[in-house]
């Protein structure tokens, strides 16, 4: 028997409606649908393709992966033990399985570790997806870059002098994973003097998604599903200037 092939798609930011026609076709067509869950409650992800599964007029089996969201517990392997060979038996079995995963799979995306995994034992094909980086420079109206601008793009975590040196290094800077973090941020902003120059964003394209300047966010900590944008320098600082 032909073995299937295993789909890593991904599914936008948040909004149904930036899922790519590619990523919709597999979506209407796989016969099996696998996606991240946390360990108890509902899958973000299923709840973002869910008008596109709900419009299937066939059958198709579901698989929750569940995985732990904690930073200290990821990737945790025994959870990825299990996906594996939950995967393997329906590609062994000649079904082409299709993974779901927030924003672009490989862009700080779930599916990498998976990736890694299958791509030695199966056909694996990645389906690019839009970031939640694109999304909130939309919905903020700030282009990210332009001409000969460096972008860095930090997870808020890192310690202050790597996240320091790659801010003074770059004309646009991307905070992500704020979370708890923000207070930290927030100082370490005000110390360079570009406090005014940070926008936030938390849920970029879903219903309750929040656009406001950084300074004035009140408190310290943000949802885990938040980006600072920074404009240091350089030419895409100087287009939204422009258009303030």
């Amino acid at each position: 028997m032909i073995e299937g092939t295993l789909y890593g798609i991904g599914v936008g930011p948040g909004d149904p409606q930036l899922i790519t026609l590619k990523a919709l076709e597999l979506l209407r067509q796989t016969p099996v649908i696998a996606y991240p869950a946390p360990e108890h409650g509902e899958s973000l992800t299923r709840r973002i393709v869910a008008p596109h599964l709900d419009a299937r007029n066939d059958t198709f089996e579901e698989i929750a992966l569940r995985m732990p969201i904690e930073n200290s517990r990821f990737p945790a392997q025994e959870a990825y033990d299990l996906a594996e060979m939950l995967l393997s038996d329906g590609l062994r079995k000649g079904k082409n399985v299709a993974v779901l995963c927030e924003g672009d799979p490989f862009l700080y995306g779930s599916f990498m570790y998976l990736f890694a995994r299958m791509v030695r034992k199966f056909r694996v094909e990645v389906v690019a997806g839009v970031s939640s980086i694109n999304a909130c420079a939309a919905a903020l109206g700030k282009p990210l870059c332009a001409r000969d601008d460096r972008v860095s793009v930090l997870p808020a975590g890192l310690p202050e002098a790597r996240l320091l040196e790659s801010l003074r290094a770059s004309e646009t800077c991307v905070l992500i994973k704020v979370g708890r973090h923000l207070g930290k941020l927030r100082e370490m902003l005000r110390g360079e003097k570009l406090l005014k120059s940070a926008s936030y964003v938390e849920y970029a394209t879903m219903n309750k998604q929040r656009v406001l300047p950084l300074e004035k966010f009140e408190g310290d900590v943000a949802p885990y599903f938040s980006m600072i944008l920074v404009h240091r320098s350089g030419e895409a600082r100087g287009l939204w200037e422009e258009k303030s």
